[in-house]
């Protein structure tokens, strides 16, 4: 991960701790892929794709999110509930970063399957 990468992840972590969300995990992989944060709101596992970029130029961090990692997001989600005792409800959500103009979104429910 670049170093633009993880100030982002750490700015989405305090994002979500300052909501009243707790962590469970950072960057957890599997042969599927990676998901940046997996925090808990409630009894609602979340999964968190953050996003970041430089500017709008090539589109925003929300149109990065292609079908193609959604996909693996879906698979490395199913990966990580295969390691539960229960399946408690989930969703996924991304957090959007854009540095020129300066913007912080955070998005609920982003894939649905």
């Amino acid at each position: 991960m670049n170093p633009s990468g993880s100030a982002a992840e750490t700015l989405a972590v305090s994002l979500l701790g300052d909501a009243g969300l707790r962590i469970v995990a950072r960057n957890y992989r599997c042969r599927h892929g990676e998901i940046d944060i997996i925090a808990r709101d409630g009894n609602t596992l979340v999964f968190v794709e953050v996003r970041s970029r430089a500017g709008r130029s090539y589109g925003g961090a929300a149109e990065s999110i292609t079908a193609a990692k959604r996909g693996r997001l879906i698979k490395t989600a199913r990966h990580y509930l295969s390691t539960l005792d229960s399946l408690p409800p989930c969703r996924f959500d991304a957090v959007l970063i854009t540095a020129h103009p300066q913007s912080t979104e955070w998005l609920r429910d982003v894939i649905s399957e």
